[in-house]
């Protein structure tokens, strides 16, 4: 994390009871979406407490032998040019097959017109070109991670 990020960061760690504070291990800062429209986007929307949720293709973790998100990691919440937005925590996680997302879940995405329609649409295009940059393959069928996360800074 950069100075500014940790800083923000540790002003919520601060405002936390000492209890609370020794339960959280590996915070992380990351900004969502892969353009700098949709990331600002995103941003603003989880800090507005519209987007509740995420999703991503399994088979890049699998890839990229990188572990799957847990519930309770800290995220300091970042725009395009890598400023702190706000900070969520991961409250649930499970894997589920594209074609098996629920419309609640695309509501909690929080992006385009909120229906399921939007969802599905953007993210057969979204992931199918995300695929084909990390050498993994998509279909209707592939699985995905689903992340539910809550706000918790700036309340």
């Amino acid at each position: 994390m950069t100075p500014p990020q940790l800083a923000f960061l540790n002003q919520y760690l601060d405002s936390l009871p000492l209890e609370q504070r020794q339960d959280i291990t590996n915070p992380i800062a990351e900004h969502f979406c892969s353009d700098e429209f949709n990331a600002n986007r995103c941003a603003k929307l989880i800090n507005q407490g519209i987007k509740q949720a995420s999703c991503s293709l399994k088979e890049a973790y699998d890839i990229e032998n990188e572990p799957l998100p847990e519930v309770g990691r800290l995220s300091v919440v970042l725009n395009w040019n890598q400023e702190p937005v706000c900070i969520i925590r991961l409250n649930k996680v499970c894997i589920c097959p594209f074609n098996k997302v629920t419309e609640e879940f695309a509501r909690l995405e929080g992006e385009g017109d909120l229906s399921y329609q939007w969802w599905r649409d953007a993210h057969i295009k979204f992931f199918t070109n995300y695929a084909n940059e990390v050498g993994a393959t998509f279909n209707l069928d592939s699985e995905l991670v689903l992340e539910h996360f809550e706000k918790v800074y700036p309340l």
